[in-house]
């Protein structure tokens, strides 16, 4: 499913239209993202929480030439799923 598919599916489920849906799934992204990168994490209950997790600098290998680089450490988004959303799947 991609954004196009889940606007249709918001939209017809709650009878809005899918300019608004679309409005309401930017302002969600929004909203999670602001949350982020000021350092905070976003929990929704029975769904999962949404968080900041900082990777290490390490070594990895050019899969072209095989040869060694520095990859740099990096701050990355992460998603666990909730207990009730794991029990569904």
């Amino acid at each position: 499913m991609n954004k196009a598919d889940l606007i249709s599916k918001i939209s017809e489920d709650t009878g809005i239209t899918k300019v608004q849906a679309n409005a309401a799934i930017d302002s969600f992204i929004d909203a999670v993202t602001k949350t982020l990168k000021g350092g905070g994490k976003v929990t929704l209950v029975g769904f999962g929480t949404f968080i900041v997790s900082k990777r290490k600098a390490r070594k990895g290998r050019n899969p072209k030439t095989g040869e060694e680089i520095k990859i740099s450490a990096k701050k990355v988004a992460r998603f666990k799923a909730g207990k009730e959303l794991s029990d569904k799947i």
